[in-house]
């Protein structure tokens, strides 16, 4: 930006140092406290313009001002002003920067702007521009997204039940090319597979995606450091991408897809007002079918659509997708048990028995349950839907469990004993019924726990009762604690007496 202007008065009294006490440049600026360079400009503007000194009395400051600054003293505003909107949009592709502009407009204007001057003209024509303009977005760089504010209904045909539709949009910084998707909510999974339909949609994934604080995107918003969400990072590293958020409250980080969300709003969602959807699938084909329409449309002051200046300038710096989709997946963190399982939805899946006591993390997707330690896969089980059941890996036992951990049967059984036989035999009923000893480990710890908080006697009166109902695990033995059933009597076994009566068929019948 240049310095502004020093006073006239100053200007002034340069002269009168200069040409009345003669004065040398130097100390002439010294004397009026300005620069060498600043006198020296001032002083050839003074010659340039054929003024004589002293100055006629009929020049006042006004006009002294215009003499010397209608033109500079050099030919700097003869020479041929480059086209800053052709340099402006120019910046906006990759590589692109002044510099190269600059020594571009030189090879062809030999006589043109020095590379300071080239600098100087076109921040002083940039800064006219309006402050969202001066935002330069190159070309494949960023993806805005976003939920729009307003949603959408889609009515189930058959019970007539209205479930509310989110409306994801996601909008190219340079093309401004937009895509809009309905979705039943805004879950972590709902919000992966939008942006997996987006980057389909464009064909390429783009550098950088910026996503506002909402927390399926961002776990811990931060001014500086945002914590992503895991499998939101996750679904970036496949697609080799960046996760950058827009700052809290600051709209102007995401200014494009605030004004998409509008347009969107207004163009696409409102001319579908008066129609009921009665699936998203139908929604869905009815945005698509707007936003081809919003898609082709000129831009406004250009005479270009937003997919025609995707298609020439934006799709082919994309970076291509790869080979196969992201399956969205949630993390989770847990302490691996003593049975070497951890727990998964209610179901349980066997880790290294090395890993007992430890803590893992574990990435549960549609179809696969990974077990990680300190960043290193260590077990992987195709997911099971069934409750209270173990998948277990042979290789994930010990081959010698006694000696290589504390728990095992004898140690349970032991630990009964001093309760008395019912909760003994509650425990060899427990560990008899697994396929593997040791998946019954953390029942029978759960069932000889109970002993802390209902004392030895009722323990084994409540394994009684359970046993001789035939029921079996901790869960049963619970629930009589819990409604003192344990006080109560067992029933006794009675014969039965035999009735006889004339509708009663006797043993004979049936010989």
């Amino acid at each position: 930006m240049p310095r502004p202007r020093v006073s006239m008065r100053k200007i002034k009294e340069l002269l009168r140092l200069c040409f009345d006490h003669e004065l040398s440049l130097n100390q002439a600026a010294r004397a009026c406290n300005l620069g060498r360079t600043t006198a020296q400009r001032y002083l050839k503007r003074f010659k340039a313009s054929g003024l004589p000194w002293p100055l006629p009395g009929n020049i006042d400051d006004a006009a002294l001002d215009s003499m010397l600054f209608a033109l500079p003293p050099n030919e700097e505003r003869r020479k041929p002003m480059p086209c800053w909107e052709k340099v402006h949009k120019e910046l906006s592709r990759k590589g692109v920067t002044l510099k190269l502009l600059w020594e571009e407009y030189r090879q062809t204007t030999p006589e043109g702007f020095s590379y300071a001057q080239f600098l100087r003209h076109y921040r002083r024509w940039n800064g006219k521009l309006h402050v969202s303009m001066r935002q330069r977005h190159k070309a494949g760089e960023k993806l805005f997204v976003d939920f729009a504010g307003h949603t959408m209904d889609v009515v189930d045909p058959e019970t007539g039940e209205v479930s509310t539709a989110q409306i994801f949009l996601a909008t190219l910084g340079f093309s401004n090319l937009t895509f809009v998707r309905a979705l039943p909510s805004q879950g972590l999974e709902d919000w992966i597979e939008a942006h997996n339909r987006a980057l389909k949609f464009l064909g390429g994934a783009p550098e950088i995606v910026v996503p506002d604080n909402l927390k399926s995107g961002v776990k811990s918003p931060c001014r500086y450091e945002p914590e992503i969400n895991p499998t939101y990072q996750e679904w970036a590293e496949h697609n080799n991408l960046a996760v950058v958020p827009a700052r809290v409250r600051k709209p102007k980080d995401k200014s494009k897809v605030e004004v998409g969300v509008q347009i969107v709003e207004r163009r696409v969602m409102a001319p579908l007002r008066n129609r009921r959807f009665f699936s998203f699938d139908e929604l869905n084909a009815a945005l698509a079918e707007q936003l081809a329409v919003l898609n082709q449309q000129t831009l406004s002051g250009m005479d270009v659509s937003r997919l025609e200046l995707f298609k020439k300038q934006e799709q082919s710096a994309l970076a291509p997708l790869p080979a196969e989709e992201y399956e969205p997946a949630a993390w989770k963190k847990a302490k691996v048990h003593p049975d070497y399982h951890i727990e998964v939805d209610k179901h349980y899946y066997s880790v290294p028995y090395s890993l007992v006591y430890k803590y893992v993390e574990i990435r549960v997707g549609k179809r696969i349950v990974e077990i990680l330690h300190e960043g290193t896969r260590t077990a992987s089980h195709r997911r099971s839907r069934k409750p209270y059941s173990h998948t277990t890996c042979t290789e994930h036992m010990p081959k010698a469990h006694q000696e290589a951990s504390g728990w095992n049967p004898g140690r349970f059984l032991n630990w009964a004993q001093k309760f008395g036989p019912a909760t003994t035999n509650m425990v060899k009923t427990i560990l008899g019924g697994r396929k593997h000893p040791e998946q019954g480990f953390r029942s029978c710890l759960g069932l000889l726990r109970l002993e802390s908080k209902y004392g030895a006697g009722r323990l084994e009166k409540a394994c009684e009762r359970a046993l001789h109902f035939n029921l079996a695990g901790r869960k049963p033995v619970l629930d009589i604690l819990k409604k003192n059933q344990d006080m109560l009597d067992l029933p006794l076994e009675e014969d039965l007496p035999l009735f006889t009566h004339a509708n009663i068929r006797g043993a004979g019948f049936y010989r």
